[in-house]
């Protein structure tokens, strides 16, 4: 039986893993928030929140602010034990001997 944990699917996708790592330190954060960090086209980031919402990892919130489209992120408590998982996972990726 090998010790590597399999890496979780839906967080092992870059773009992914960084809006959740955004999430983990900020707790919500807006749309353009992520993808000024991210760097990703609006079309991109739109589709990879889309997966990670279905899958329960974040909530979106869509409302108006100064009649402008407001999108909210915010990761969930599943999200947060996911990333937990996937980072403890990791570690032992990096560390196989330890």
């Amino acid at each position: 039986m090998t010790r590597f944990k399999e890496l979780d699917p839906i967080l092992h996708s870059q773009l992914r893993l960084a809006i959740v790592s955004l999430l983990i330190g900020t707790e919500v954060a807006e749309f353009t928030y992520i993808r000024e960090q991210t760097g990703a086209t609006a079309g991109n980031l739109s589709i990879q929140i889309t997966k990670l919402k279905e899958s329960g990892y974040i909530e979106v919130t869509k409302k108006f602010r100064n009649n402008y489209p407001q999108t909210l992120c915010s990761i969930t408590p599943l999200g947060k034990d996911k990333f937990a998982e996937y980072f403890n996972a990791l570690k032992d990726y990096l560390s196989p001997n330890a």
